[in-house]
C-alpha cells in the first residue's frame, strides 16, 4: 500500500496487486467519504448477514476508486491550483483511491478498468476540466 502525499496532503492511496494479508485491512481513516479495504478469508469463513442502515452523510467532494483489470495507466496528480505535483503508474490488478486534488490519465497500454465513486453523478456540476 502506498500513500501519495504532496505538501502534507493525501492525494491518493494505491493498493498494488501483490498486497496480501490475512483478515481485514482498512487503508483509509474513518472520516473519508470513500473507504478502501482488503479482505482475505479462508474457505468456510462466515461473514454474518447484515443490513446497512440509512445514515445521513455530508459529502463535500467526489472521491473515486479505479481498479485496473488489464493494461497500464499513468496517473498525473495536480493540486487545487492546477499545478502538476507528480505521477504514478498503475498496472493490472492495482487499485487506487483518488482523494484530494486533481488528476489526469494517460493510457500506456490498452486498458480495462473499473471506476467506483459516490453518486448521483452530474458531469456538468462535478468537474472543472483544465
Amino acid at each position: 500500500m502506498e500513500k501519495i502525499i504532496f505538501e502534507s496532503t493525501l492525494y491518493a492511496i494505491i493498493l498494488r496487486d501483490n498486497f496480501d494479508k490475512d483478515g481485514i485491512t482498512f487503508f483509509t481513516e474513518n472520516d473519508l467519504s470513500q473507504q478502501l479495504a482488503f479482505m482475505k478469508h479462508p474457505k468456510g469463513k462466515i461473514i454474518q448477514p447484515h443490513i446497512h442502515v440509512p445514515v445521513k452523510r455530508i459529502i463535500n467532494s467526489t472521491q473515486e476508486v479505479l481498479h485496473i483489470k488489464k493494461g497500464k495507466l499513468k496517473v498525473n496528480f495536480f493540486n487545487i491550483q492546477k499545478k502538476f505535483m507528480g505521477v504514478q503508474i498503475l498496472e493490472k490488478g492495482d487499485t487506487i483511491l483518488l482523494i484530494n486534488g486533481g488528476h489526469g490519465f494517460e493510457v500506456l497500454e490498452q486498458i480495462e478498468m473499473l471506476e467506483i465513486k459516490q453518486g448521483p453523478y452530474v458531469e456538468e456540476n462535478d468537474k472543472i476540466r483544465f
